[in-house]
C-alpha cells in the first residue's frame, strides 16, 4: 500500500489527531464513511441505468 508501514501510519494517524482533536475525529470518519457509501451507490446506480440503455438501444435496432 504505496510503501506506508506501520510507524508510517501511526505517524499520519497522530497528526490527524492533533489538527482535528479526540471529539471531531469520530465526526470525520462518518462522514468519510457516508461519502463513500453514497460513491458506491452512485457508480451502482450508473452501471444499471448504462446496462438499462444498452437493453433499450438493442430492443430499437432489433425492431
Amino acid at each position: 500500500m504505496f510503501g506506508l508501514g506501520t510507524p508510517e501510519l501511526i505517524i499520519i494517524f497522530l497528526v490527524i489527531l492533533l489538527l482535528f482533536g479526540g471529539r471531531k475525529l469520530p465526526e470525520l470518519a462518518r462522514s468519510v464513511g457516508d461519502s463513500m457509501k453514497e460513491l458506491r451507490k452512485g457508480m451502482s446506480d450508473e452501471k444499471t441505468t448504462d446496462k438499462k440503455a444498452a437493453t433499450k438501444q438493442n430492443d430499437t435496432k432489433q425492431s
